[in-house]
């Protein structure tokens, strides 16, 4: 699944007559990279949910023949946030055993996907969350075996822990998520919800919600012009070489 729904307004005024899903960073949109990057990993069947603009990213995908993939598209008249986007898409995964990857179309990276996916199996995990050792406004907690047990705000700020832990490790989700399908047994949230505030009730309860520790992979937020400019940069100087193979 491709979280695309928001509104990008960190990103205007990049974003007044388009989609975020829709920027483009060196003639390529922040979609089509995405995608692509998927495609390199075996992943042909998405969804993606739409909300801002969200006729251009049909009219878009059209225009590719999306891509050469199998792609639905969820249509949220009114924003569900990440939990109730994803909670929206129960359908699409309804009938299968598979862990299935959730991907925020505004990042970028070179996270091994198959190796990410192989780790949440062999941790028999509900969740795993892609994270790293690096700054962030929002940091995730997590215990001496990589399970989430809280939240903390910056470096300074209160730790809000969800079970008892000594010396919880803070460290940053990078918008790249791994899921079981049981998780839609286990979401009770409804509407519009956050998918992070679920996963720390979720951890409260024991269930296995894990780091996957990506510091060695090449990360990037694209939430901002200056962004998207150091990421196009990026791609010039071949940081991202074989990663995002053209259509």
């Amino acid at each position: 699944m491709i979280l695309a729904a928001g509104l990008g307004t960190r990103l205007r005024p990049l974003t007044d007559d388009r989609p975020k899903a829709l920027v483009e960073i060196a003639g390529r949109t922040m979609l089509e990279l995405t995608l692509m990057r998927l495609r390199e990993f075996g992943i042909n069947d998405l969804i993606i949910n739409t909300h801002h603009f969200a006729d251009m990213v049909a009219d878009y995908l059209r225009a590719h023949q999306n891509f050469g993939m199998r792609i639905e598209i969820s249509y949220e008249e009114v924003l569900l946030d990440t939990g109730g986007g994803i909670k929206r898409a129960e359908h699409f995964f309804r009938g299968s055993d598979e862990p299935f990857l959730v991907h925020n179309v505004d990042v970028l990276s070179t996270i091994d996907f198959s190796y990410m996916v192989r780790f949440h199996m062999d941790r028999n995990a509900l969740a795993t969350l892609a994270v790293q050792d690096r700054p962030t406004s929002r940091y995730l907690l997590f215990d001496e075996n990589g399970e989430l047990c809280g939240r903390r705000a910056g470096l300074t700020g209160e730790s809000e822990l969800v079970r008892s832990v000594s010396e919880p490790v803070a460290l940053a989700f990078s918008g790249i998520h791994v899921l079981s399908p049981r998780v839609f047994s286990v979401l009770n949230e409804e509407g519009t919800f956050s998918i992070i505030p679920a996963y720390l009730r979720l951890a409260a309860l024991k269930e296995p919600v894990v780091a996957f520790r990506a510091d060695r992979y090449h990360w990037r937020d694209l939430g901002r012009p200056e962004h998207i400019t150091e990421a196009a940069r990026d791609l010039a100087q071949g940081r991202y070489d074989g990663r995002f193979p053209t259509n």
